[in-house]
C-alpha cells in the first residue's frame, strides 16, 4: 500500500528540476483569456486613455496597442516581473507601466495629472508566469518555498513584515485556518485540512509547497484526492486570497476605477472563481440600481469552446462589462 502510494505521488507530482534561464527564456508564456471579448466590450476609439488594471502577461495591453495605435495605456502590475518579461514588445505603443496595485489607481492618475480613463481592463487570473516561473509557491506541482506574495520581494514595494504563506501555515492557529481555507476557498474539508496543518507544524516548520500538499492529500478521503480537481486546489486558492488580500483590493479597486471612468467609459472585468465573480456581480447591480451605470452584458460571458481546448485555464473564466452613464 505505501510502496503505490508513493509511486503515485511521484508520478503525479515530479519535481521541478531547478535551472538557470537564458534571456530568450525569461519570457511571457501566460495566454491571455477572453482577449476579444474584453477589449471589444469597451468600445474604445483610438486617442482613448485605458487602464490595464492587472498587466500580468501584457496580452490585453498589446491588443489595445495593435487596434489603437494612438491610444494611451496606463499599466499596472504589483509584479515588477511582468513587465520586465514582456516590455521590449511595447517599444511602439503608448504605454507607462506602474509598479501598483489596482487598488490604487486613484494614486497613479493623480501622479499622471489624468482626470478620468475611457476604459479598465481587470484580469484577475493568476498568470501562467506566477504559476510556473516566479518561484514563489503558487502551484502545487512545483516545489517551491511558501511566499505566495503577488509582488516581488527586495523591491520598494515589498516589505519584510508583510505575511507570507509560510507565516500563514506555520503562525495562524487552528480555526483561522480552517475558517479561511473554507471561506476564501470554499473547500468543504477545511477543517480537517486545518487540523493537519496544525499537528503538522508542532513537528516540523512547513516551508515548501510540497511539504504542505503532502498534508493536505493524508487530510482529505482517498475519494477527494481522486476527484477532478486537485485536492490542493481550493486550500491554495485560499492562502494566496489571504496572503495578498485579494478580495478587499477587488473591492477597493473596482470603486476607484469606477469612479475615474469617465461618463460612457466601461469596465471589463474577468474573475475566475465565484468569490470574485460575486463581488463583481454585487458591485454592477449596485451602480445600476443607482442609475450611475448600465450593464452591457446581461448574460456573464464565458470562454468558446475552441478557447478552453486551446487554454484549459479559461473554463473558469467570466467576464462581465460595465457602461458608467
Amino acid at each position: 500500500m505505501q510502496k503505490n502510494r508513493r509511486k503515485f505521488w511521484q508520478k503525479s507530482y515530479p519535481r521541478k528540476k531547478m535551472t538557470i534561464k537564458t534571456k530568450e527564456e525569461d519570457t511571457s508564456i501566460h495566454k491571455t483569456v477572453l482577449l476579444n471579448e474584453a477589449i471589444e466590450g469597451l468600445n474604445l476609439k483610438n486617442g482613448a486613455i485605458v487602464a490595464d488594471a492587472t498587466f500580468g502577461g501584457g496580452g490585453h495591453s498589446l491588443e489595445i496597442c495593435k487596434r489603437f495605435p494612438e491610444a494611451r495605456i496606463i499599466a499596472l502590475d504589483q509584479d515588477r516581473s511582468s513587465w520586465e518579461r514582456t516590455k521590449d514588445k511595447f517599444e511602439n505603443c503608448k504605454i507607462s507601466f506602474h509598479n501598483e496595485n489596482f487598488r490604487d489607481l486613484d494614486k497613479v492618475l493623480i501622479g499622471l495629472h489624468l482626470k478620468g480613463f475611457d476604459g479598465i481592463i481587470f484580469d484577475l487570473g493568476l498568470s501562467s508566469d506566477q504559476l510556473e516561473n516566479s518561484g514563489r509557491g503558487f502551484s502545487f506541482l512545483l516545489d517551491e518555498p511558501l511566499l505566495m506574495q503577488m509582488k516581488n520581494l527586495g523591491t520598494e514595494n515589498s516589505s519584510e513584515e508583510e505575511v507570507t504563506a509560510y507565516d500563514v501555515v506555520n503562525s495562524w492557529s487552528e480555526k483561522n485556518l480552517a475558517d479561511i481555507i473554507y471561506g476564501y476557498g470554499e473547500e468543504k474539508f477545511a477543517r480537517r485540512i486545518a487540523k493537519g496543518i496544525a499537528e503538522a507544524r508542532e513537528k516540523a516548520k512547513i516551508k515548501t509547497t510540497f511539504n504542505l500538499v503532502k498534508i493536505i492529500e493524508g487530510a482529505v478521503p482517498a475519494v477527494y484526492r481522486r476527484g477532478r480537481i486537485h485536492f490542493a486546489t481550493r486550500t491554495f486558492q485560499a492562502i494566496r486570497i489571504a496572503v495578498n488580500d485579494e478580495l478587499g483590493a477587488l473591492t477597493e479597486g473596482l470603486k476607484k476605477g469606477f469612479k475615474f471612468l469617465k461618463n460612457g467609459g466601461r469596465m471589463s472585468v474577468i474573475t475566475f472563481h465565484s468569490l470574485e465573480d460575486r463581488i463583481v456581480k454585487r458591485f454592477y447591480k449596485e451602480k445600476e440600481k443607482e442609475g450611475e451605470a448600465r450593464l452591457i452584458n446581461k448574460k456573464v460571458i464565458l470562454a468558446n469552446n475552441n478557447e478552453v481546448r486551446s487554454n484549459p485555464r479559461s473554463r473558469s473564466a467570466k467576464l462581465r462589462i460595465l457602461e458608467k452613464t
